[in-house]
């Protein structure tokens, strides 16, 4: 018999920041797209990411969104660095935001990498004027 956890307050937690950051139409694409396979690991970022760091009230959310689109850039993380960029709607980030964080990018992992984020910044937010 396989022992499964039941959903914990964190969780929940999670599940609604997620929705506040991402939007529901994301996280309604993630939970018909989610398999067997996969369904641990969604919970894990569920709870880990969305319901413990990103529940926190020590930052704000455009404060997280920015620390975020940062590191995502460092990492080139291009396809989550362009999501958390349409996130900003939801997040308050402003571009100067996005641009100020891409800068740092720059100086503190590489112009490379900044190179890169920045086209994709640019690029995703053509899209979010398009829409």
């Amino acid at each position: 018999m396989r022992n499964v956890p039941t959903k914990s307050d964190r969780h929940a937690q999670g599940t609604k920041t997620r929705r506040a950051v991402l939007g529901d139409a994301h996280v309604d694409r993630a939970e018909a797209a989610r398999t067997d396979f996969d369904g641990p690991f969604q919970d894990l970022i569920t709870e880990a990411a969305w319901g413990h760091v990103w529940s926190r009230d020590q930052w704000t959310k455009r404060e997280r969104s920015m620390v975020t689109i940062a590191l995502l850039a460092a990492l080139g993380q291009d396809e989550e660095l362009a999501l958390h960029i349409r996130a900003t709607a939801n997040t308050g980030a402003t571009r100067d935001d996005i641009r100020e964080a891409l800068l740092h990018v720059a100086i503190y992992a590489g112009v490379p990498a900044a190179n890169s984020a920045i086209r994709i910044a640019k690029k995703t937010v053509d899209e979010m004027d398009d829409a």
